[in-house]
């Protein structure tokens, strides 16, 4: 049971457990490009009045086909049941990036704008979470919560709209000095770092609104099995037999190390990555205005979250490892002591994604990441081995996979 937990406002709730997450630490997803809908075609097939004949017709038709295959057949009855939900009268509507298992939109209403999210699994879970985060961490209010069914459509949650701007965009601009990019990171650090505030009672994963935790064994117990699992599934083109087989070895040879957290029953988001944070320039600092995408989440150790968002730091500005790490350090929980070689500790834990992402199809962009990832692990071993904190880390490193 959650030990730090408020309540949703506006939630529209179902009761009854949902589907249980999958086995270890969760892993990463990719994401849709964005597609805009025409505002008056949208309006149309809303208040279904969709012309049949000529031109406008046509258009229509065009539209509903690409909403069928984007979102599935029942997108108009899934707009209306929102609608009705909040009250209010949806007037047009976009798609933006979102999760490989779901779709991602922005929703204009008569009096505002929110985000609905189609599809994944029942959000009932991700909603709790949520509400029992937002107390530490700036995270959207939940304002309806569909679990979806046949008669109801697919899952669907809406959130409340914050302005801010991808983090990932604002890395990628190239436009950040050290200076700006230290006190970036050491932000999105300490917010990070804050996820961490919320205590359960054991490790594993969530299956009901209460956050009820179904204990798992620990993770220094699983990460070989994973490992031998996730390696057999790897398409060769990307991995070829001997660092698949050595990378199992690594795992072997690391999971000791996860035997000092493996007590740990913190809040992990487990998706923490630029594509997940929005932030915002507040005079000539940053401030973190949300997190974002918290279905995988579960009870574990936090260090899970900062290897996470470190994963492919080579690609980030100068500087922003170094704030992350050290924000990220100073703000732990005060009755969560750092063990030494924390980072260490993170990187071993984040083998549990990277054999996972490497399963993906051929052709997956953050599968291939994670394959160099692999590949220069298995040459040079598991990074941050002697990162004790911080302070005493050499920072030229900071930025080396």
């Amino acid at each position: 049971m959650v030990k730090d937990k408020t309540s949703t406002t506006a939630t529209i709730d179902a009761p009854g457990p949902t589907a249980s997450a999958p086995d270890g630490p969760q892993s990463h997803r990719i994401r849709c490009a964005v597609c805009v809908m025409e505002p008056a075609i949208l309006m149309i097939i809303s208040n279904g009045a969709a012309a049949t004949s000529g031109l406008a017709g046509r258009r229509v038709a065009r539209w509903m086909y690409l909403l069928s295959w984007l979102t599935g057949r029942m997108r108009m009855e899934e707009i209306q049941g929102i609608a009705e939900a909040l009250g209010s009268k949806i007037v047009a509507t976009s798609v933006l990036a979102g999760g490989f298992s779901h779709e991602t939109c922005l929703l204009t209403l008569a009096d505002g704008r929110v985000v609905a999210r189609f599809g994944g699994t029942d959000p009932v879970v991700e909603a709790g979470v949520m509400a029992a985060a937002r107390r530490h961490v700036p995270v959207p209010d939940v304002l309806v919560v569909m679990p979806g069914g046949d008669e109801l459509g697919r899952p669907a949650m809406v959130i409340e709209y914050v302005d801010g701007v991808v983090l990932s965009r604002v890395l990628a601009r190239g436009a950040l000095g050290r200076s700006d990019a230290d006190e970036l990171g050491a932000e999105v650090g300490r917010v990070v770092a804050g996820v961490a505030a919320v205590e359960f009672d054991r490790r594993g994963f969530f299956v009901d609104a209460d956050l009820t935790v179904k204990e798992e064994q620990p993770w220094s117990q699983q990460l070989v099995e994973a490992a031998q699992s996730c390696m057999a599934a790897v398409p060769e083109s990307r991995l070829d037999g001997v660092t698949r087989r050595a990378w199992v070895q690594l795992c072997e040879a690391s999971a000791p190390v996860l035997e000092s957290v493996d007590d740990h029953s913190r809040l992990v988001h487990a998706d923490i990555n630029p594509k997940n944070i929005l932030v915002s320039r507040v005079g000539s600092g940053w401030r973190v205005e949300a997190l974002l995408d918290w279905e995988f989440s579960y009870s574990g150790c936090p260090y899970g979250d900062a290897a996470n968002m470190v994963r492919f730091g080579a690609d980030y500005p100068e500087g922003f490892l170094e704030g992350f790490r050290a924000g990220f350090a100073e703000h732990q929980p005060a009755n969560l002591p750092l063990v030494e070689s924390w980072a260490h500790t993170g990187r071993v834990l984040d083998m549990f994604a990277l054999s996972d992402l490497v399963t993906r199809p051929v052709g997956h962009a953050v599968a291939d990441q994670a394959a160099e990832q692999i590949r220069l692990w298995v040459r040079h071993g598991v990074p941050d081995r002697d990162q004790l904190h911080p302070a005493a880390a050499d920072a030229s490193r900071s930025g080396r996979p």
